[in-house]
């Protein structure tokens, strides 16, 4: 029997294979004038930001996951040199590259480098001073002169999960809410058009499309239940069109819960409010409402969408939905109002789960991790002294592609 690309029904089937992004020398190319636009609050370290990410993936290695890179896949894709201009041509566009003359000096630039190095390059930035005959050469240029890059860094590429999404055997693609993060969607497009291992893959929605949406507010709680945060960052008219491809084309699945959550960076996405560890466990924001606003889409007559709302508390509805007789629903930080907001800022909820009642969580959150353990959850720890700078955990920095059944 062949492998699937992509086999994802739960968020806590056991790991088999996972896509990672090591952070790379665009942390490097982060300036303290520019951080707020490119969404980080601080500067990783990168030497200890690669050895902690390293640790976490040699972890998951460990415990049984085949671990593939993005950079790798991107490379893979860009085989036939014809796909490779396209490729290069369409970032320099969407990158705001403008005339002729500029396209070309910079398409010589990338030349000279092998695939994996321009794709190397093209996350990490370029500055001026590295493009030979780089100057001013239109008003753009003189007017802008003050500012040192010819390419934007990418730097949240560390967290893979929000590019697109892996749903059942299919992604989302997704068009993303900040202009910073648009490009790191590109790469998910020629991956699955071009990449021989993923272009056959089901697409349920396209980056190109108008309404925003993103991949932590994305949770597949079981085969036939999908969790899709209306968030600050993914919009009503997104989760409708990916439900509607959801339900009509043959996935399995039967309906998707639609969570209205606050509109504020504390709640940038879905899984900072909980995340699934076991078949009847959650780890869970301290602060969200007791009382959640949920729409619950459904196939209707005609092609139509059948939507229904409810309001009830997240542990109702998860027993609702998922058909649990219970719920336990494990707070960030215990009950103790400092911890939960010290270990909330550090993502302590938002664990990666690799298999039922076995998560990877960062050490530094000792007080939340506790807590799971004694709800029965085996954590495992990684250091995360730079890489919880760019505010986002082991969730965040991870994309599933094939998990086992529970």
């Amino acid at each position: 029997m062949t492998t699937p690309a992509i086999d994802i029904r739960s968020e806590i089937g056991p790991l088999k294979r996972v896509m990672l992004h090591r952070p790379g020398r665009e942390l490097e190319n982060l300036m303290p004038e520019y951080i707020e636009r490119l969404l980080f609050d601080d500067i990783p370290y990168l030497k200890i930001a690669q050895e902690e990410h390293d640790a976490f993936c040699a972890l998951l290695r460990e415990n049984g996951a085949e671990v593939v890179y993005l950079t790798d896949l991107v490379a893979e894709s860009l085989t036939d040199e014809g796909v490779k201009d396209q490729f290069l041509r369409e970032y320099l566009e969407e990158a705001g590259i403008r005339g002729e003359k500029r396209i070309a000096m910079i398409l010589d630039y990338f030349k000279g480098m092998s695939t994996k190095n321009m794709v190397d390059k093209l996350m990490e930035g370029v500055r001026k001073s590295e493009v030979r005959g780089y100057g001013r050469k239109n008003l753009t240029d003189y007017l802008e002169d003050y500012y040192p890059f010819v390419l934007d860094p990418i730097p949240n590429l560390y967290f893979t999960r929000d590019p697109f999404a892996t749903i059942g055997s299919g992604v989302s693609i997704h068009r993303m809410s900040t202009v910073t993060r648009c490009r790191e969607t590109l790469f998910a497009k020629y991956i699955f058009q071009y990449n021989p291992h993923y272009r056959d893959v089901p697409v349920y929605y396209e980056r190109g499309a108008t309404a925003t949406v993103e991949g932590g507010d994305i949770l597949v709680l079981n085969s036939q239940v999908v969790a899709v945060g209306i968030s600050q960052r993914t919009q009503p008219w997104a989760i409708e069109q990916l439900a509607k491809k959801l339900l009509e084309e043959n996935t399995g699945f039967q309906k998707v819960l639609a969570i209205d959550i606050p509109k504020n960076r504390a709640f940038m996405h879905l899984d900072t409010v909980f995340t699934m560890v076991d078949q009847d466990k959650f780890t869970m924001h301290p602060n969200i409402s007791s009382d959640l606003r949920v729409f619950v889409l459904e196939a209707g007559l005609g092609g139509h969408l059948s939507i229904v709302e409810e309001r009830a508390s997240l542990e109702d509805i998860l027993k609702e939905h998922l058909h649990l007789d219970k719920v336990n629903l494990i707070k960030c930080g215990g009950g103790s109002v400092i911890d939960a907001a010290r270990e909330q800022w550090n993502d302590g909820s938002n664990t990666f789960c690799i298999a039922p009642g076995k998560v990877i969580a960062y050490s530094r959150n000792y007080v939340t991790n506790r807590v799971m353990e004694e709800a029965g959850i085996t954590v495992l720890t990684i250091p995360s002294s730079e890489l919880s700078r760019g505010r986002g955990g082991p969730r965040c920095m991870t994309m599933p592609l094939i998990r086992g059944t529970v």
